[in-house]
């Protein structure tokens, strides 16, 4: 079973079930969006790094659906755990648009975090989670803060929910979005990053990710 589930035949069908599956959640959603001039801004004006918490990445194509509706032209990365699964979920994002710098945690990080400041003074916008691949849960590591630090770029915090889901049991409190529903995509003020006080802003760039998630999962009166 080990071996037919790592056959590239299987995985490719399951990043094309995946990628199928997204797009009739982000297709059959009723979606709103708060932030709007930020959205603008994230897609058509200079190189942004735009995070969200590793809990909420199945309800997250739609900004880059968004973005994609806005401008096509400005290209983007995301940054994905070397593990089998986090290849198999990039693999899903890229038919989204972006492309996949492959990098973890407990190797390769500075490698990626190399990639991502080169495609950052290329042009490009870079998306992540801060605490993804292993948690602590709504933890930013370090790398957000140091890298738009290092580039100039300013750090946008987004999240997207449905009201119907699926929680799982894991880590991170992960929710399956469902079709066929409502569904609102948040995005936040951009965070400029002084480049000799980095460590200052972490903490703002949490609450903002927090801010923003608890925005996206706010049941209306």
């Amino acid at each position: 079973m080990k071996r037919v589930l790592n056959s590239a035949a299987v995985q490719a069908a399951i990043v094309w079930a995946g990628y199928l599956y997204l797009v009739l959640v982000a297709r059959t959603t009723r979606w709103e969006v708060q932030g709007r001039d930020h959205l603008d801004s994230f897609a058509s004006g200079r190189p942004c790094i735009v995070a969200f918490w590793h809990e909420t990445l199945p309800a997250m194509p739609i900004l880059w659906m968004k973005k994609t509706a806005i401008s096509a032209k400005k290209p983007a990365f995301v940054l994905a755990s070397r593990h089998r699964d986090g290849q198999l979920i990039g693999k899903v994002v890229e038919k989204f648009g972006p492309k996949q710098v492959a990098a973890s945690s407990s190797r390769g990080g500075a490698a990626g975090l190399r990639a991502l400041s080169h495609a950052l003074q290329a042009g490009a916008d870079i998306g992540l989670t801060p605490d993804g691949p292993r948690g602590p849960r709504r933890a930013a590591a370090p790398g957000v803060a140091q890298l738009a630090a290092l580039t100039g770029a300013p750090v946008i915090a987004a999240a997207a929910a449905t009201a119907w889901g699926v929680n799982l049991n894991s880590w991170d409190g992960m929710k399956i979005p469902l079709p066929f529903g409502r569904g609102r995509l948040v995005i936040a003020a951009p965070i400029n990053v002084a480049r000799n006080n980095w460590q200052a802003q972490l903490p703002a760039i949490e609450a903002a990710l927090t801010g923003s998630l608890e925005r996206a999962r706010e049941k209306k009166p």
